[in-house]
């Protein structure tokens, strides 16, 4: 009897171990293993070089128009259809914290973690799954620009999710403090005017029309690039709700390579139309 018990549990032990070297070799286990103070450097790394990246883009940005939409060419590779170019390169944004979220970690269990995510994810929700189905014969995209784009999108959404599921910790009752009730305010407002920003472009032409029009309403009557503005609003809200340097990083990037976009669109307006207005700003409201 005695025999039969131990072989019992014996037999138990050794599926759990199976399980468990089950689990070292895959995905989740790869995550596991390299998890800890190594890697908590390795991300702090990264978010300097997502900064340096912004800042050098935002340089390289003035002398080389970003070859996409209405200045799209050939010279970047082959142009890919609008839609499926969009939903393809900002998808890792999605999934990729999605997965690792998935693997577990010490911080995700807690509720701050799950909501800060959260609102990362449902951005990348909309623009990887919704956004491109309401594109209207969108430019098509160059090769060179999807590619960097997706690069952008999976190390990204690594840097974000890895941090939110691993690594920050927040004090309890974080969800009540002021730092993070301003911030996510911020983040909801901005992606607010991001989408009706987006949403009043797609309706500048009516059916059957072709052309440029002058943008109107919303955050257009301030700045000419009112869906820029909401987006850099978007993350730096974000930023200061999670008081991380990874959410800092993706920030100030965001705010370095849109404000270039956001130059750059207000030079053509500025070119193309006589009776633009004169006073709107860049992409700060009253500021720039």
């Amino acid at each position: 009897m005695s025999r039969g018990g131990g072989g019992r549990w014996g037999s138990v032990s050794v599926e759990l171990v199976m399980a468990e070297c089950a689990g070292c070799h895959g995905v989740c286990g790869f995550w596991k293993r390299v998890e800890g103070p190594e890697e908590r450097r390795l991300l702090e790394l990264f978010s300097y070089g997502l900064m340096a990246l912004g800042a050098g883009s935002a340089l390289l940005l003035c002398f080389i128009p970003m070859p996409y939409g209405r200045y799209s060419t050939r010279r970047f590779g082959s142009l890919l259809p609008a839609r499926v170019a969009w939903a393809l390169q900002e998808l890792p944004s999605l999934l990729v914290p999605i997965g690792l979220a998935a693997c577990g970690g010490e911080a995700i269990a807690a509720p701050a973690n799950r909501v800060l995510l959260g609102c990362f994810v449902l951005h990348y929700a909309h623009r990887a799954l919704i956004f491109p189905l309401l594109i209207r014969e969108g430019k098509p995209t160059p090769f060179v620009t999807f590619v960097l784009a997706l690069l952008f999108c999976i190390f990204n959404g690594y840097l974000q999710g890895r941090s939110l599921s691993n690594y920050a910790i927040y004090p309890p009752g974080w969800l009540r403090d002021p730092r993070f009730i301003t911030g996510f305010i911020g983040w909801l407002l901005g992606m607010a005017i991001n989408i009706h920003s987006d949403h009043i472009l797609r309706n500048l032409r009516k059916p059957g029309e072709t052309g440029y029009k002058i943008p109107r309403g919303g955050m257009f009557e301030y700045v000419s690039g009112a869906n820029f503005f909401g987006e850099i609003l978007e993350w730096f809200g974000f930023a200061l709700a999670c008081g991380t340097t990874e959410s800092l990083a993706f920030a100030l990037c965001t705010l370095f390579i849109l404000g270039s976009r956001a130059r750059q669109h207000h030079q053509w307006y500025l070119e193309k139309f006589e009776d633009y207005p004169k006073d709107r700003k860049i992409v700060i409201p009253f500021l720039y």
